[in-house]
């Protein structure tokens, strides 16, 4: 399917009254995305008056000054990704709140959370959510122990009318992410020792072949190096969000 670009500079809300983030807005059969890099793994979207945090950290931006969520959706436990004083901040009575397990695993007393497991579907209004696995295979520790362990991790895809989004999490390029379809817009990590080289990303992508591909937590990696592998690849658009 074709998703149309509304803008190719993202205009931000009034909301953010102190930091501006680089994004994109698509038009969806089930209203305008509005697309928001904050940094690192974490990203909002916007369906014309819901609000979707993924991943949100202070470390990042000032969560106190960000607009409240309807939902907050949690990849996995570390903590550049889960930080329940960013989730306390843009949290309402009637948030619905998403993580793994493991996540619960080391929070107490904080709330109503749900856990959705590798694999689960939930519907959040009229958006199907799908948790898919996100783990390493060959990036390891000193130790040898992977960095990201099968089934402790979450990536998402969600469904906003007829355009697909996927947000990989922590990962590598594996079977399950390579064995997607029909996704239209791709957040793919890309950073060493954790995630995905540029030919790892190129690889999935190779794959799947979302319309639009972000790479996002890419750290210090030079973005350039997968626009320059995918270039012969004219079906899919690589688009690079700045880290503010």
């Amino acid at each position: 399917m074709k998703i149309l670009l509304i803008t190719t500079a993202f205009m931000p809300l009034l909301l953010f009254a102190q930091e501006k983030f680089d994004g994109d807005t698509y038009k969806t059969s089930a209203g305008t995305l509005k697309i928001s890099f904050i940094g690192h793994g974490t990203l909002m979207f916007e369906l014309d008056k819901l609000v979707i945090h993924v991943d949100p950290v202070m470390r990042e931006t000032d969560y106190s000054k960000m607009p409240k969520a309807d939902l907050i959706l949690v990849t996995h436990h570390h903590g550049d990704h889960l930080d329940m004083m960013a989730i306390n901040n843009i949290r309402k009575a009637e948030t619905r709140i998403i993580m793994t397990p493991k996540c619960c695993e080391m929070l107490e007393n904080q709330g109503k959370i749900e856990i959705v497991r590798n694999g689960d579907k939930i519907n959040f209004g009229d958006i199907l959510i799908e948790a898919i696995p996100a783990y390493n295979i060959v990036h390891k520790r000193p130790s040898g122990d992977v960095f990201h362990i099968k089934g402790e991790g979450n990536g998402y895809v969600l469904q906003f009318g007829d355009t697909r989004v996927l947000v990989a999490g922590d990962t590598e390029n594996i079977p399950e992410i390579k064995n997607l379809k029909d996704i239209d817009i791709a957040f793919l990590p890309m950073n060493l020792p954790y995630t995905m080289t540029p030919e790892m990303v190129a690889d999935a992508a190779r794959a799947f072949r979302p319309g639009v591909l972000y790479p996002y937590h890419y750290g210090n990696t030079d973005t350039r190096k997968l626009v320059e592998l995918l270039k012969e690849e004219k079906d899919i658009e690589v688009r690079i969000l700045k880290k503010k």
